[in-house]
């Protein structure tokens, strides 16, 4: 089998429209947010020769799938660098070398992300699943709070667990980051020194706005993703008539409302 022949068969897993194509990114989006749960389970948890096994194992796992995308990537100097790439790899190095350490593995987490914001993957998942046409924009503001409250306490315990009395496990960070989020900020854990407090501002800048994001999906009404035949607007009220940009007639299929 020659390289060329590998490299379609590997598109055609992740990129075709073929029924194994759509299983296996399925079965991409699932092993993530099984990872995802291993590392927040885990956290918890003192290490164990069980917990570094399967440390290893997600890691290679996530090395092959990594290396097989950049393998059929068209652009790999653009797709380098990406934020999400780098992301990748610092996850890699975390589950495979010990000295990473646990916190960096949180990184992981940024892949769901990737995956869900990947055009294939979230156009099979507007066919298939009713609840997330209707619920799209919550689930990624769902998604990007987890994500800021899960890499900010591992930055958190990562920076503070040697130097700070108050942060003894993880609990405690993730106890940290939430009270700064939410700007409570009950005052019995703190983050000295000039470092501490440009975490405590990151967290709370940025973790208020994707709190309000949250809040704003949650409360406004739900809209229907259909492109305008004109103007190309994809986003209309369930019960409307007219584009709101450009006043073209449309016809929104009533499957746009399940």
């Amino acid at each position: 089998m020659t390289l060329s022949s590998v490299k379609k068969s590997i598109r055609r897993l992740y990129e075709g429209e073929t029924p194994a194509g759509v299983r296996f990114r399925y079965a991409l989006l699932a092993l993530d947010i099984l990872t995802v749960l291993f590392i927040v389970a885990t956290s918890f948890v003192h290490p164990s020769a069980a917990i570094e096994t399967l440390d290893v194992i997600f890691g290679l796992v996530i090395l092959a799938d990594f290396s097989a995308r950049l393998l059929v990537s068209r652009q790999r100097l653009r797709d380098l660098s990406r934020f999400s790439t780098w992301a990748d790899m610092v996850a890699i190095v975390a589950f495979l070398a010990p000295l990473a350490g646990e916190p960096g593995g949180f990184l992981r987490i940024l892949r769901t992300l990737r995956l869900l914001r990947d055009y294939q993957m979230l156009v099979r998942l507007r066919i298939d699943s009713p609840f997330f046409r209707r619920n799209e924009e919550v689930i990624f503001a769902v998604t990007n709070l987890a994500v800021f409250i899960f890499v900010m306490t591992a930055i958190v315990y990562e920076t503070q667990k040697f130097r700070n009395e108050q942060i003894t496990n993880y609990v405690d960070a993730l106890y940290f980051t939430v009270t700064a989020l939410t700007t409570t900020g009950f005052g019995d854990i703190t983050l000295p020194g000039t470092v501490g407090r440009l975490i405590s501002v990151i967290i709370m800048i940025f973790g208020v706005t994707l709190f309000f994001n949250l809040a704003r999906a949650l409360l406004s009404p739900n809209k229907v993703r259909y492109p305008c035949p004109t103007c190309g607007l994809q986003r209309h009220d369930s019960d409307a008539v007219h584009c709101k940009a450009c006043g073209t007639v449309l016809n929104i299929p009533d499957e746009g409302l399940t």
